[in-house]
């Protein structure tokens, strides 16, 4: 073949600027491009020995190599595929963005589908011209009376060919790399970043340093154990044993796992099997609680695997990471037109060789399809979730702290989701016990019916009194929630005493899930137990003591404004059954719900109460600290004892501010030495 000199034929004007230098976010991603490519020609030359075009050498190891060299400051990538002719060479490298992939399925179409080419848009080569300054190919087709061809080209801008001495089928690409990239002739870079790209592409891919000095082989004492290595020479040792000394095998192993487990049945895999895979690529060493393997053929080719992890402490990140194969290459992590934003709690692999890719692979190109299998993935998820549910009740209910926060999300996020979750919320009340909220009320209806009906009786008296004209306010049923066991004690050991549920919603998306819970259901409403007084825990009162009551709480609500020495405090006077209780604080459900948002959106200049009250001091006419206040208005530690009820009911609603802590501690000290007099 004679030396052949010339330019390189551009399709689109000033193309190659642009493959450069913008075509490619990440730098190091011409290590997945030149690695697929090898991968391609690989799965080419299968497909010819399928249709009978090739015979494949028995024996034959199909792989690829890369190669490294610190010292000379060079990359190089061979592979045992199909190679090119110098006619191909031509078409394929010298015509940027003619794909080679493309052509040959446009070719062979109707006669091969077992395996998928990866390559699609025939940019991929060019992308080593991101880090390297000069590019070789050495290639030999798989034709007969083919010739090697040798190609290089300086920055890309032209080229020179001729006639090769490649002794061997394929195709060997050989990177001199630019200063500014001799990092990627690192190893460890260099496999970091095989790692990250090409973990699970479909032909072995072997590493090799060439400056590394080569390692001797070992051999090894094994005591009397059968193995297939060839036994080299054994002996028996004094405590009678034979120790053979064995020749170990130990070949170069691939850097790559061509076969992942998304890629086989679900029948084929075994619950450690899922759980190894779960720790090789996600390095976390908690175990999955469960997980969902896709495999699905029609009508789109999807396969992977969703692991649901333990996200239950509040300290955990709520994001997972879901990552997006298209044919064994990896794409991205967590690409939000495939994957639903809540799924993104979950970690799991994605493989999906129809996805409507853009040239760089970095993004999809959007189409209804790609909704299509967003809406597949959401609605395995969810029956997977449901069928656990109605099948596997207990171990639903084992998981659910876990699945409580993902699954709400899901609600908050998807209507589809929502839909079909909806009757599968589950809450845990006061006795540790799950139940459905359909449960919840009927439980509560049962405890609470005489209750129910003095309210209705109460509110059917109301209404008779107003104007005809105004419509009645329908009943809402309550649903009493906690937010914190600990700081709520007090009340949940109320609420229990008075035969009331309630059920525990303590992370921090339990209050936008109850807000959507009211909108989907106007009949419930949601109230913390510290909001108020439920009805069933205070005494009967008649007429005449009610308007006892209220003598009592003006005579107590000047002592206490003055003790405390606040004017706007809000004071209510109740007889509670439970007369060791002294004193409490409540903060209506709305009050409360407007601080939270206020918070949420950093309205800190604003006054809370200009919203209404900010709190009640409840105050027991029944407890005798309380009785004592009532007659002793003057006492000499009257005002240390209202202090002191302020700050007990206070301690039982929330923390105390630091310096309002400080001075419960002293007073406190001060009260034991009174009692020590």
């Amino acid at each position: 073949m004679s030396m052949e000199r010339g330019n390189l034929s551009i399709n689109s004007e000033n193309i190659f600027p642009i493959i450069k230098k913008w075509l490619y976010s990440d730098h190091d991603i011409f290590f997945r491009e030149l690695i697929s490519n090898g991968c391609d020609a690989i799965t080419k030359l299968k497909k010819l020995n399928i249709i009978g075009e090739f015979s494949i050498p028995e024996g034959e190891e199909f792989k690829i190599n890369v190669l490294v060299n610190p010292e000379e400051k060079t990359l190089t990538f061979i592979d045992n595929g199909v190679g090119m002719t110098a006619d191909e060479v031509k078409e394929y490298i010298n015509q940027i963005a003619f794909s080679g992939a493309q052509d040959f399925l446009n070719k062979y179409k109707d006669k091969a589908n077992e395996d998928q080419i990866i390559g699609h848009f025939g940019l991929g080569f060019y992308s080593a011209f991101m880090v390297a300054h000069k590019v070789t190919i050495d290639t030999l087709s798989w034709q007969e009376g083919a010739k090697a061809v040798h190609w290089e080209s300086e920055e890309g801008l032209n080229f020179q060919m001729g006639e090769g001495d490649k002794a061997e089928r394929g195709t060997k690409i050989t990177l001199y790399l630019n200063e500014d990239s001799y990092e990627f002739s690192n190893e460890y870079r260099a496999k970091e970043v095989i790692e990250k790209y090409c973990s699970f592409m479909p032909v072995p891919i072997y590493f090799k340093n060439e400056n590394a000095k080569e390692e001797p082989e070992e051999t090894t004492e094994i005591e009397s154990e059968v193995t297939e290595d060839v036994i080299v020479d054994a002996e028996v040792t004094e405590d009678g044993k034979v120790a053979e000394t064995k020749k170990e095998k130990k070949g170069p192993k691939p850097l790559n796992n061509p076969e992942p487990l998304w890629t086989k049945h679900p029948n084929e895999c075994t619950e450690e099997d899922y759980k190894e895979f779960y720790r090789q690529v996600f390095h976390d060493y908690k175990e999955p609680l469960f997980w969902i393997h896709l495999n699905m053929d029609y009508p789109f080719n999807l396969k992977g695997i969703l692991y649901f992890p333990k996200i239950n402490t509040e300290y955990d990140s709520m994001e997972g990471t879901i990552k997006l194969y298209s044919n064994q290459v990896f794409i991205a992590d967590n690409i939000k037109e495939v994957i639903p934003e809540f799924l993104m709690l979950l970690k799991g692999v994605i493989d999906c060789p129809d996805l409507p890719l853009n040239v760089s692979r970095s993004a999809l190109q959007n189409d209804g399809f790609v909704k299509k299998i967003s809406d597949y993935i959401t609605k395995k998820v969810a029956d997977k979730l449901s069928g656990m549910y109605k099948v596997e009740r207990d171990n639903y209910e084992k998981y659910w702290d876990d699945l409580s926060p993902f699954i709400k999300y899901g609600c908050l996020k998807d209507e589809k989701f929502r839909e079909k979750m909806k009757d599968f919320i589950i809450f845990k009340n006061l006795e540790k016990k799950y139940v459905t909220l359909p449960e919840y009320m009927e439980a509560a209806k049962k405890l609470n019916g005489e209750e129910n009906t003095e309210e209705v009786k109460a509110e059917v008296e109301e209404t008779n009194s107003e104007s005809a004209g105004e419509p009645k306010e329908e009943k809402k049923d309550t649903v009493y929630y906690v937010t914190d066991e600990q700081q709520q004690s007090q009340y949940i050991k109320m609420f229990k005493d008075a035969g009331i549920d309630a059920v525990f919603m303590t992370h921090n998306i339990d209050q936008p899930f109850i807000t959507q819970l009211e909108q989907s259901d106007e009949k419930i409403r949601f109230q913390r137990i510290d909001a108020d007084i439920n009805a069933t825990m205070t005494e009967n009162s008649s007429e005449e003591e009610n308007k006892e009551l209220d003598k009592k709480k003006d005579s107590l609500t000047e002592v206490f404004k003055k003790a405390l020495k606040k004017d706007k405090l809000e004071v209510k006077v109740v007889k509670l059954k439970d007369a060791k209780v002294s004193s409490m604080i409540t903060l209506s459900e709305e009050s409360r719900r407007m601080q939270d948002m206020m918070k949420m959106y950093n309205m800190y200049g604003m006054d809370p109460s200009a919203f209404g009250p900010t709190e009640n001091l409840i105050l027991n006419a029944n407890n005798k600290l309380v009785q004592y206040v009532l007659d002793n208005n003057s006492a000499e530690h009257t005002d240390m004892i209202c202090e002191q009820l302020y700050d007990l009911a206070y301690l039982a609603h929330k923390p105390l501010a630091p310096e309002a802590m400080t001075n419960f501690i002293e007073r406190s000290n001060e009260i034991l030495m009174l009692l020590t007099k």
